[in-house]
């Protein structure tokens, strides 16, 4: 039982017979003194071949180099090139044509949207200046603007709502540069 329980929790990596086997074999007993010497004068030979290909690819990428320098390209220049190509390609996809289609359409309802929501507060604040309640509101600033001329010594002159909140602040204004100062501490009065 305590055999079964352990293959469940088991930690050690697992190994297939024939990886252990294999990696125990010697493969060089199996290969006889001439086929040993082919074998290492064709290493030689590919790591030449690898050396030298290197040195013509480290040449090859230098001249790449000079050329693109003679002809004014530089890595930014290549790299606004491969953003334009991949942004192209990008935009010839159909996912991009499909969610560029859908975005399209929620703006145009969106400003559809704005555009009724605002045309419907305007609609709101004009029929709430022509209600009989802002018009009593209306008359009441009028007649108390009157009443403040009247007092402060300019003429009712009557005019639009408009006027008359104008000639309000400007009456306030007034009002209050040419008032008397009034002392704050009781050391300020003045026999």
């Amino acid at each position: 039982m305590e055999g079964q329980a352990r293959g469940l929790l088991e930690t050690d990596p697992l190994h297939e017979p024939d990886e252990e086997t294999i990696s125990h074999i010697d493969l060089s007993s199996m290969i006889s003194e001439e086929e040993r010497e082919e074998l290492k004068t064709e290493l030689v030979k590919l790591e030449d071949e690898i050396t030298t290909l290197r040195q013509v690819l480290t040449a090859k990428e230098k001249h790449l180099v000079e050329i693109k320098q003679k002809l004014g390209m530089n890595l930014m220049n290549e790299l606004k090139q491969n953003f334009s190509k991949g942004w192209h390609e990008m935009q010839t996809t159909t996912a991009y044509k499909k969610t560029h289609e859908t975005l399209s359409h929620a703006g145009q309802k969106a400003t559809a949207a704005f555009s009724n929501v605002g045309t419907a507060i305007s609609k709101k604040f004009g029929d709430m200046r022509n209600s009989p309640t802002f018009k009593s509101f209306e008359e009441r600033v009028e007649t108390t603007v009157t009443s403040l001329k009247t007092k402060v010594g300019g003429t009712s002159s009557g005019g639009n709502f408009e006027e008359v909140l104008s000639s309000t602040a400007h009456a306030s204004a007034q009002s209050a540069a040419s008032a008397p100062r009034v002392p704050e501490k009781e050391g300020e009065l003045r026999c």
